[in-house]
């Protein structure tokens, strides 16, 4: 039986969780093949980890469920569950030094959040209401 390892990502509401083991280097994102993903930018920022990773990479199928945020934040967190993914797989220093060489964000999560809305302030988080004294 093969190890399986199991990380998540997170990225404003988005959270991707992903689920790694032996394979033939198989991507699935809500059960699509990573290769149909659109639009393609996002596609490519979220193969940025296996391709650094290639060699071990195409040795692991990882599945991923991914739900909130918007296209881009879903993309940066599925990046950052691929990235957690492939470190805890191989359990290799140099590839998780590789990683924060060409992006620290590949282990790290974003902590900023969306600012809550202020109460009289027209639903916005910092916008004013106006006043006119004459």
């Amino acid at each position: 039986m093969s190890k399986t390892i199991v990380t998540s990502g997170k990225r404003k509401r988005a959270v991707a969780r992903a689920a790694a083991r032996e394979g033939k280097g198989v991507v699935k994102i809500n059960n699509t093949r990573l290769d149909l993903v659109m639009p393609v930018l996002y596609r490519m920022r979220m193969q940025e980890p296996l391709v650094l990773a290639k060699d071990v990479a195409s040795k692991m199928d990882i599945d991923i469920r991914v739900n909130g945020g918007g296209m881009s934040s879903q993309a940066d967190a599925i990046r950052l569950a691929i990235a957690k993914c492939i470190v805890a797989f191989t359990k290799d220093s140099k590839i998780k030094k590789d990683f924060i060489a060409y992006d620290r964000q590949l282990l790290v999560a974003d902590v900023r959040r969306k600012e809550p809305a202020k109460p009289n302030r027209h639903s916005q988080a910092r916008a004013k209401v106006q006043k006119s004294y004459r």
